[in-house]
């Protein structure tokens, strides 16, 4: 389906007529108050109208985050999932997935430049931006030197909506191919809640039990999902 609906333009990149007006207050708001000044439909509106100038996108932002939970769930949603949604068409759909690669970057920057465990933070809120929305199970590991800064962050299984194949030898091998000193282990419970499973306390054992006699540590498993965090080491599973 096409982005934009035919319509005349005033040479500004709005519609012209009421919608106009409305968007320009959208843009002197954020402009004078940052994100903070609009509402979440807005900032999707405001995206959208980006992408498709010549069409009303209040209602089909509020219709996405009807269907995704919110705009974490819309930013992060695949863009299959969101090209399925009428009235959104290959624009729109890149306008939404550019905004989550730009948030992402921007919450990755501070846990690139220093050393991981003196910034947890700043970890989590880029763990829980990358993958607390996503709607399958994702499996990630953190590669970490001898100073503990970050050397790769790599996704190393991609699931089904409850589950993930990790294979113990697979995250030892990389390891010791990255030269890795230390790793964190991460995946996300598209169900939102982040409380650990059986299986996950006896991969995180088994992951760390394989890792040792090789110098490989396994400093902790988070557990990331919309309605927060869990750390296995923090809850004495590790």
């Amino acid at each position: 389906m096409a982005d934009s609906d035919p319509g005349d333009n005033d040479g500004s990149g709005e519609r012209s007529g009421d919608g106009t007006g409305h968007r320009a207050r959208l843009r002197h708001r954020l402009a004078a108050g940052g994100g903070d000044a609009l509402l979440d439909h807005e900032l999707i509106e405001y995206l959208l109208a980006l992408a498709i100038p010549r069409r009303d996108t209040k209602p089909l932002a509020k219709q996405l985050l009807r269907e995704f939970g919110g705009i974490g769930g819309v930013l992060t949603a695949p863009g299959d999932a969101l090209a399925r949604i009428p009235g959104m068409g290959e624009t729109s759909v890149a306008a939404i997935k550019i905004a989550q690669a730009a948030a992402i970057r921007l919450l990755q920057a501070p846990v690139a430049d220093r050393p991981v465990l003196a910034n947890w933070q700043a970890l989590l809120d880029y763990l829980r931006g990358r993958m607390a929305h996503e709607a399958v199970e994702h499996v990630r590991v953190l590669h970490l030197n001898t100073k503990n800064m970050l050397i790769r962050d790599e996704l190393m299984s991609r699931g089904s909506i409850d589950e993930a194949a990790v294979h113990v030898r697979e995250v030892i091998r990389r390891a010791i191919d990255l030269g890795s000193a230390a790793i964190i282990l991460v995946h996300n419970h598209p169900s939102g809640d982040p409380s650990p499973s059986r299986a996950d306390i006896d991969l995180t054992r088994a992951i760390a039990a394989a890792g040792k006699p090789l110098n490989v540590v396994v400093h902790d498993h988070l557990i990331v999902g919309a309605k927060g965090h869990v750390s296995l080491r923090a809850q004495g599973l590790l």
